[in-house]
């Protein structure tokens, strides 16, 4: 039990560097009072520093909107993922620092029969934050749960194989052992996904990682508070995590936020616009973070489907790798850099991010701005640029329409500059707007469009995330999607590479597989990759412990070693 005077508590353990610091200053206040005869005036000084000192740290930052879910098996969306990342447990971490799986609610764990099993031995003791046990069958319920197709679990996705389940089978209260048919890549790391979920998850369920939802107020906030159950400790054994509390509140006007967090008010912006970061590092240069090039390319790309609303000439152009490359030439990615994101964005080389160290092909460059060169190349394929128009060998005028997101101001700007760009070696660019759901529906489903300009949010470093878009057959294979069968020899290869990589155990095999797409993604162009804009956030100087990293989620990925001073 603390002490309380007229309401206000002091709890047992305060931060020992926030305690003494206010004892010290609470002296000095004393000595003044003191002198001049105040004694009672002292005593309250003392107390109320004391208590000030002793107040629960609660980091405070934004969420864009509200989360839809409190179950980790069911999250769907960026809100609800935050949240979960930072009450679940799981029995591997990925280090988003070091991209290291390192044991959680595991202690340790053995695959076996070349990557077709994987067997988890827990921790002892481990406890939900309610106090309920945590087993081997909780891990394996969980497992099962997220497996089931009425759930409809998104968590069970990564864990499905084409040849089946896997058999889930608890060994003892502390191990248990996963095992499928065929080999699974990357199995330890795939658990660094899966919140071990309580037995009775209720509106604001019981958790095993360093905190859980205590209080939610819809429109309002989120606060977690810390797990007493939660593992972990530091070097000197004290019981992680360091805040007592965390309130996320939810607030989806970016002014407003920024504005919070200049106040002091937040401690943390998790992704900031550049014009945003820009102010922060004027009036807060301490807090103001950029990690360079994030792991999101903004790229465009062309129909390719056989659609109606695309006329057979134009389809002509638009599978043209050497009409691809002669676009792609003519564009100047710096400036895009330079003027949309403020100098804070690099020109994109291909479909990984240089930002993602182990899997990026650092044989690959950005492809530097040359028009001139573009229009030879078109010229050697039939193209003649005459008064300032482009034709094709047929005498049509190169004219296209490009559609992107409304209410994105950034990919107005890229619009904007790609349109301009064109125009200099005889295209015309006819740039078009629309909300973001009638903009999916025309890419997915009527494939009314000729072209398109997006971004594509990682939230995986591995590219086993982005096969859905390299597969030919891929419900998101951007420039046809769901093929029956490759339409060309370069599709039918990156299928090959896709499948074989993902059959395959060793990291650097499948290292040398996804080199080769990215590799052949930038000889054949079917995706024009522009920019990866950089990873901006802003931390205040009073957390201690942070490691942001371009991984999601960039700055919490280590919640439970953050502090405030």
């Amino acid at each position: 039990m603390g002490f309380s005077l007229r309401g206000t508590s002091v709890p047992p353990n305060p931060s020992p560097v926030i305690f003494t610091r206010a004892l010290t200053q609470a002296a000095a206040i004393c000595r003044a009072f003191v002198h001049s005869g105040q004694r009672a005036a002292c005593a309250l000084a003392l107390i109320a520093s004391l208590a000030s000192a002793a107040a629960p740290p609660e980091l405070r930052f934004a969420i864009a909107g509200e989360p839809r879910t409190f179950d980790p098996l069911h999250v769907e969306e960026s809100n609800s993922e935050t949240v979960a990342y930072l009450t679940s447990g799981v029995l591997v971490r990925v280090n988003r620092a070091t991209d290291q799986a390192m044991p959680e609610l595991a202690e340790s764990w053995d695959i076996k029969d070349g990557g077709r099993a994987i067997t988890f031995h827990l921790r002892p003791n481990l406890k939900f934050s309610d106090g309920a046990a945590l087993t081997a069958s909780d891990v394996a319920r969980t497992l099962n749960r997220a497996l089931d197709p009425k759930e409809a679990s998104p968590a069970g996705d990564s864990f499905r194989s084409a040849e089946g389940n896997p058999d889930v089978q608890v060994v003892s209260p502390r191990e248990l052992t996963i095992r499928y048919k065929a080999p699974k890549p990357g199995l330890d790391r795939l658990f660094d996904s899966l919140g071990i979920a309580p037995p009775n998850p209720g509106k604001l369920p019981a958790s095993a990682g360093p905190f859980f939802v205590a209080e939610y107020r819809a429109g309002e906030y989120v606060r977690l508070a810390r797990n007493p159950n939660y593992w972990k400790k530091d070097q000197a054994g004290h019981a992680l995590p360091y805040l007592a509390s965390v309130r996320i509140d939810i607030q989806q006007n970016r002014d407003i936020e920024l504005a919070r967090f200049l106040r002091g008010e937040t401690q943390v912006i998790t992704k900031l616009d550049p014009q945003s970061f820009d102010r922060v590092a004027k009036e807060k240069p301490g807090a103001a973070r950029s990690l360079g090039a994030s792991l999101d390319p903004e790229f465009l790309w062309f129909n390719q489907a056989p659609a109606p609303t695309v006329p057979e000439w134009k389809r002509k152009w638009f599978t043209s790798a050497a009409f691809r490359h002669a676009v792609s030439r003519a564009i100047h990615r710096d400036d895009l850099a330079r003027i949309v994101f403020r100098g804070h964005a690099h020109p994109a080389a291909g479909p990984i991010s240089p930002a993602n160290h182990f899997w990026f092909n650092a044989a690959l460059k950005p492809l530097t701005a040359d028009p001139r060169a573009a229009l030879q190349s078109l010229a050697a394929n039939g193209f003649t640029l005459r008064d300032g128009v482009l034709r094709d060998r047929a005498g049509h005028a190169v004219e296209f329409s490009l559609i992107t997101n409304s209410g994105n101001g950034p990919r107005a700007q890229m619009a904007a500059l790609i349109q301009s760009d064109l125009a200099k070696i005889g295209m015309k660019v006819n740039v078009v707007t629309l909300d973001f759901g009638s903009l999916i529906a025309r890419i997915s489903k009527t494939l009314d469009y000729e072209g398109a300009l997006l971004g594509f949010s990682n939230v995986d470093a591995d590219p086993m995330e982005q096969m859905n878009i390299w597969l030919s057959s891929g419900p998101q294979h951007a420039w046809w999607p769901l093929e029956k069968s490759p339409a060309t020899p370069w599709e039918a290869r990156i299928d090959a590479l896709e499948l074989a990589q993902a059959s395959e155990v060793s990291r650097e095999a499948r290292k040398k597989a996804n080199d080769e797409v990215q590799r052949i993604a930038v000889d054949e162009e079917p995706i024009i990759y522009l920019v990866n804009p950089d990873y901006l956030c802003a931390i205040s100087p009073a957390v201690k412990g942070a490691q942001p990293a371009v991984a999601p989620p960039q700055v919490l990925w280590n919640i439970e070693w953050l502090r405030l001073e």
